[in-house]
């Protein structure tokens, strides 16, 4: 018996202790900084900052801690890559407004759609009216709002948002059907770079083959838990270990990803070694070195 209490005092011990450290870390924030070089850059570099998965979290008042993080890059414009609220009932987009409204006057700021912003567009008795005002309060402070469009970032890059479908968040392993990003988004040109915010990575493969030469995404909290060698531990599609929780990854050799782990929580608000993050990333010619 003594030997039972034992363990169930150790286990409580540790229990305590892992949501102390997880507690802590979701109110961490750490700059992670990439550079992708491409030779159809040809204007000079451009450096950006990613910003995806707020999930109303404030680190800070008025998130002044995110902000100063944001100007310590002196970024050439900040992209941001969904699921900066938490569609629930009453649709409190506060904290992203007051965030994007302050950078937007600082930076161009450019927007895209997650699936809690897709949840809350919606056509219901609560959701639908919230978006719109959401997004018009946005536009009116400045901000471009991406959905299904793209703009110009300089004369060689090009800067696309996807509104992905409720369907490609399903659990599991979802499908994009063929042709999809063609008929939402148009045909790319292949002289020009192409920057894409896509909330989801699960598709990495359908937007290197649309022609996307660097996707930025989000939506798997960096896989919540993340362990040593190994990676994330769930994402919230409920795929165990998936290979593109965070970080940076290629295919065909030019064409890369760069999942972010995210800012805020939601429902499961746990993280461990799996501190909120903002991402860098300088894009520039390959010649310059």
């Amino acid at each position: 018996m003594k030997g039972f209490c034992g363990w169930v005092a150790l286990g409580a011990v540790t229990a305590g202790a892992f949501f102390l450290r997880s507690e802590y870390e979701r109110d961490c924030l750490v700059t992670d900084r990439y550079v992708i070089r491409s030779p159809k850059i040809k204007s000079g570099k451009k450096t950006v900052v990613f910003l995806t998965d707020l999930h109303n979290k404030e680190f800070g008042k008025d998130n002044e801690r995110l902000i100063k993080a944001v100007e310590e890059e002196q970024p050439d414009a900040v992209l941001v890559g969904g699921d900066m609220i938490v569609a629930k009932t009453e649709g409190d987009t506060s904290a992203a407004l007051k965030l994007l409204s302050a950078l937007a006057k600082k930076y161009p700021v450019y927007c895209g759609n997650g699936n809690h912003e897709g949840r809350l567009r919606r056509e219901t008795k609560v959701y639908g009216a919230s978006y719109r005002e959401y997004r018009r309060k946005l536009e009116e402070a400045g901000v471009t709002y991406l959905s299904d469009a793209h703009v110009c970032l300089s004369e060689d890059i090009v800067l696309y948002g996807v509104d992905l479908l409720p369907r490609h968040y399903g659990r599991g392993t979802p499908k994009m059907e063929p042709g999809f990003l063609e008929r939402v988004l148009g045909q790319p040109k292949p002289e020009a770079f192409h920057l894409l915010l896509a909330h989801s990575p699960v598709f990495f493969e359908e937007y290197a083959e649309w022609g996307a030469d660097l996707t930025l995404a989000g939506h798997f909290h960096g896989g919540t838990i993340r362990l040593p060698f190994v990676g994330g531990l769930m994402t919230p599609q409920y795929q165990f270990f998936y290979p593109w929780c965070a970080g940076i990854f290629s295919r065909d050799g030019d064409r890369r990803m760069i999942v972010g782990r995210g800012l805020g929580t939601h429902s499961i608000n746990i993280r461990f070694n799996d501190k909120p993050q903002v991402v860098v990333v300088k894009i520039e010619n390959p010649s310059i070195f």
